[in-house]
């Protein structure tokens, strides 16, 4: 990832379409087609007008479909000092926000803390920074100074900087002592194994702290299943909630090993917990031709639209694994549904759900509606950025 500094230079840039009240109402985007050629590069700071010459926002150039990262209503620069405020921010919020026993939890979350691009979550005494898009990619070198000055006194000693995407992944040490790979954090006083290096998102899917929680509160004496599992939050949370047994399903095996670590580590040893490397869709129906049931199933599948363009074939995925979920649920049994995709709606999601259980003849009755948790905050005129959807439901 480029560390050369962004010109200091600022464009100004007319808007094309009527947006106005969008970008008041705190949209931190404008697609390039929204606004007139510029020839800005990415990072070069913007002032963006209407079509009567009057100042509307302020943000960065962005390469791509998005053609303005947009960081402020007013007419300031947008540098090192709007940086350090936006951060100090967020900081702020998460010591007031984050639970007891918990040193896993996002720092910075881009949009919703109002420095677009830019997310930072923290594993203990390390943290990992991951951007996106080359707007503020081109500010590299102030995030880290203004990290590299606030992060040691939270007891965050070293950071790391990912960047790409599956093959393209790297990780590499932006300052401090190079942490180890694997580490276990708490969260809500859970222990759980994490690898900063392989691992997806930043190692953790932090945005399910609290429904990991709410989970542990319900499985006493259940038998639980975690689709989709990773490294088997769910799981360990089922196991101190007191579940029956507990049964994991991932097609990465090192992250189902870290499962079984989380659990020693937490000292479930005596609860039985399988796992299973395999695609959660054919091992389900694997599971229904051995006539196994489940009292509570969680299924937390990867993002199905990626893509605005494959939300309808995102709809048939996600209706077909809920049938499948109903053809192993015990009657009157638990399901925690989630989907990770800002271009599935909650009522489209929800409908998926409702359509595969008429077809299965079951009535889901539902128990709570949630998403992420505080440290991750959503902005009011950016629906975009409320994407995860969770809903507990009991299948009648």
């Amino acid at each position: 990832m480029s560390r050369q500094r962004a010109s200091s230079h600022v464009l100004t840039v007319r808007l094309r379409k009527p947006l106005e009240r969008a970008l008041r109402e705190g949209h931190p985007w404008l697609f390039s087609e929204a606004v007139e050629r510029h020839g800005g590069a990415p990072g070069q700071q913007v002032r963006v007008i209407d079509k009567k010459g009057r100042f509307v926002a302020a943000g960065l150039c962005e390469s791509g479909p998005i053609g303005v990262r947009v960081f402020t209503l007013k007419d300031e620069p947008v540098a090192r000092a709007l940086f350090a405020a936006r951060l100090d921010a967020a900081l702020e919020l998460r010591a007031r926000i984050v639970p007891p026993e918990t040193d896993a939890y996002r720092l910075l979350h881009g949009e919703g803390d109002r420095l677009p691009g830019a997310v930072l979550d923290r594993y203990g005494d390390a943290a990992v920074l991951k951007l996106d898009g080359e707007a503020i990619a081109a500010h590299l070198p102030t995030l880290l100074e203004l990290l590299s000055e606030r992060l040691p006194a939270l007891g965050v000693r070293s950071l790391l900087l990912r960047s790409g995407r599956a093959d393209t992944k790297q990780v590499e040490l932006a300052f401090g002592p190079e942490p180890a790979a694997e580490r276990l954090v708490r969260e809500h006083g859970m222990a759980l194994w994490v690898n900063l290096y392989e691992g997806q998102k930043t190692g953790l899917f932090l945005d399910h702290r609290e429904s990991r929680a709410a989970l542990r509160g319900r499985a006493r004496g259940l038998g639980v299943l975690n689709l989709y599992g990773y490294t088997g939050g769910f799981s360990v949370a089922a196991a101190l909630g007191g579940a029956r047994d507990v049964t994991t399903v991932d097609l990465a095996k090192p992250a189902l090993e870290l499962a079984g670590r989380s659990f020693e580590a937490n000292g479930l040893e005596a609860v039985p917990h399988r796992t299973f490397a395999a695609d959660a869709l054919e091992w389900l129906g694997e599971a229904k031709a051995r006539g196994e049931r489940w009292e509570l199933i969680v299924a937390d599948p990867p993002n199905f639209a990626p893509r605005k363009d494959a939300v309808e074939g995102a709809l048939r995925a996600y209706e077909s694994l809920h049938a499948a979920v109903f053809a192993v649920l015990a009657p009157g049994g638990h399901y925690l549904a989630a989907s990770c995709s800002s271009h599935v709606t909650r009522a489209d999601f929800e409908g998926t759900l409702a359509d595969a259980a008429r077809r299965a003849r079951r009535v889901p009755q539902v128990l709570e509606r949630s998403g992420a948790p505080a440290d991750h905050p959503r902005l009011l005129g950016f629906p975009e950025g409320d994407y995860l959807k969770v809903l507990w439901a009991r299948a009648l």
